[in-house]
This record gives structure tokens, C-alpha cells and sequence, in this order.
């Protein structure tokens, strides 16, 4: 098995007492880390309306962060495009791309990312939007290989950056898996959201993935949370608290899908490591997205260094 690679998926949280400002602030923070510890890519989730995270436009938030980092590649994981018409998702990442060329990812999700009434105040009809998916997605990828045309007459998101951004497609069941594999995206599984068999969703994705312009080949990564501490009571602590402290505020839990706590890596970074490696093999990927939700930033951090010291990242030794 080859060296796993991780990333990093960040919700934005409000932690204790701090405010949007100062979480804000810990995104960038988090993004400079991570990309000192040798972390592949930092990506933003997008909610709506929680009092417990600011993530509601990672396209804004993936600017100033862009602006702050040199190599670690920034994404969106997701933008939730049933929302949104898809030219102007694609100018928006060529924008990032042209800031930050061969930097940009494109995650794509299809969930409505708070309660009924914020998909009411997103667009007019949601469940109409789930059900376009196809044709947005048709209509994405060709912007993003600058040949959409609209009654016959080429349009281009501009502007047309040097590297178009990587398109994913996040999910948790087959249908996500379906969408990635048609248009020749790769495939982000949100194992920390889902209790169904996430390996056969993944192989599926591979036999019926179709070659695009972009990508030859079907790609793969893996969404889990992690928390990791220098002992394993320690670390349980932590995912306790994160997690209630995340979802148990007033206005959090019920407008977003939950992570199954028995999905979680919780443990010392040597359990950790072990836990990936078997998620590796059941996956066959060697490409995982962190999330970690911990009573503190400080705390937060300290995970993803301890993982990555472990798994040696950063290093160029196997």
C-alpha cells in the first residue's frame, strides 16, 4: 500500500465563546497548518443558518485563504449546486483558479445543507434543483471546459484560468457515486455521514466511470472524522464534547445530517493510523479527508499534527 495522503475538511466551527470574526480566523489558521504539515488540500463545507459554524460561502472564504497559503490545494466540499445556476458556480472557481492557478477544486454536492426554510430563502424550489442535477452538471462541465453554448452561441466563465479547477462529486450514496462516474468527476464518500456500505458504493463508482477531458482515470477520497490526542481517553473526551458542542446548540442539529459517532477514528495517533490503514484496503484508496470536531481550536489542530507526525506526511520517507 502506498503512503496515505490526507486533507482536510474544515465546517468552520464557533467554539466556545469566540465569535464569527475569530473562527474565522482559526480557518486560516487551521489552512496554514495544515499545509505546513504536508496536508494535500483544505477544503470548506457550506451550511446554512447554524449558529454553530460560519461556512456559508466557502467561495468567499477559499479567497482569503488563498491569499494566506502558497501550495496546499483549497475546494469547496461542497458547493450545493441544486441551489445555484451552474455559470455562475463555474465563474466563481474560475476566478479562484486564475488567483491560484493549479490550486482549485471544485467539490459539487446535491443535500440541502440546513432546514426546510433556508432552502426556501436559497431558491424557490429545492427538490427541483435535485432533480436538474443531471442537466447542471452536464452544464458545469462543459464551462469548465470552456465549451457550453446556449442557443447555439458560446458562452465562457470568465475569466478562463490557466488550470481548470478539479471536479468532484461528494456523497453518501449511490446516487452521488452515479453523478461522479457519468461525468467523469472523482468521488468524495462522507463515510462519517453514512451507515451504508461505502465500499461497494466506491467500486461501483469505478466500473462505471467514464473518461473525461479532464480526468483518464476514476479518483477517489474518503471522508472521515478524527480525533486524535495523546491518549485514547483523552480523545474520547475530546469527540464527545466536540460533537455536542457542534450539534447540541440550539438551531444545529436538526438542519444538517449528522456524523454517525460509531464512524469515527477516535484514539492515539498509533489506533488512528491503524484505522486508516484498514479504511484504506476496504476502500482502496489511499486518500483520506479529515474532519475533526474538538472542544478547542488548539485541541483541533493538535489532531491533525499528531496524525500527520504519525503517517509522516510531510516527509518523503515511506
Amino acid at each position: 500500500m502506498s503512503r496515505i495522503r490526507l486533507s482536510v475538511l474544515d465546517l468552520v466551527p464557533l467554539i466556545g465563546t469566540e465569535d464569527a470574526a475569530a473562527a474565522l480566523g482559526e480557518a486560516v489558521k487551521l489552512a496554514q497548518a495544515a499545509e505546513k504539515l504536508g496536508y494535500a488540500r483544505y477544503w470548506l463545507a457550506e451550511h446554512h443558518d447554524m449558529q454553530s459554524v460560519v461556512s456559508s460561502s466557502p467561495e468567499v472564504l477559499l479567497a482569503h485563504v488563498g491569499a494566506r497559503t502558497e501550495r496546499i490545494r483549497l475546494g469547496s466540499g461542497a458547493v450545493l449546486l441544486p441551489y445555484y445556476k451552474p455559470y455562475k458556480v463555474a465563474e466563481s472557481f474560475h476566478m479562484l483558479a486564475s488567483l491560484y492557478p493549479g490550486r482549485i477544486d471544485l467539490g459539487i454536492g446535491r443535500a440541502p445543507g440546513g432546514s426546510a426554510h433556508v432552502s426556501l430563502a436559497l431558491g424557490d424550489n429545492f427538490l427541483e434543483g435535485v432533480r436538474r442535477m443531471p442537466e447542471s452538471l452536464e452544464a458545469l462541465t462543459a464551462l469548465l471546459a470552456d465549451d457550453y453554448r446556449i442557443e447555439g452561441e458560446k458562452v465562457s466563465a470568465q475569466p478562463l484560468p490557466p488550470v481548470p479547477p478539479e471536479l468532484w462529486l461528494l456523497g453518501t450514496n449511490e446516487k452521488s457515486a452515479q453523478f461522479a462516474s457519468r461525468f467523469g468527476a472523482g468521488y468524495v464518500f462522507g463515510h462519517f455521514m453514512s451507515d451504508q456500505d461505502g465500499a461497494a458504493i466506491v467500486q461501483r463508482y469505478r466500473e462505471d466511470y467514464r473518461a473525461s477531458g479532464r480526468d483518464t482515470e476514476p479518483k477517489v477520497i474518503v471522508a472521515v472524522r478524527v480525533v486524535c490526542a495523546e491518549t485514547e481517553e483523552k480523545a474520547a473526551a475530546y469527540a464527545e464534547q466536540g460533537l455536542e458542542q457542534l450539534f447540541g446548540k440550539s438551531g444545529g442539529g436538526p438542519a444538517v445530517q449528522q456524523p454517525f459517532p460509531g464512524r469515527a477514528l477516535v484514539g492515539s495517533p498509533e489506533g488512528v493510523a491503524a484505522k486508516l490503514s484498514e479504511l484504506s484496503e476496504l476502500y482502496g484508496t489511499d486518500e483520506f479527508m479529515i474532519v475533526t470536531l474538538a472542544p478547542t481550536y488548539e485541541a483541533r489542530i493538535r489532531s491533525y499534527e499528531l496524525l500527520a507526525d504519525k503517517l509522516r506526511i510531510g516527509t518523503k520517507e515511506e
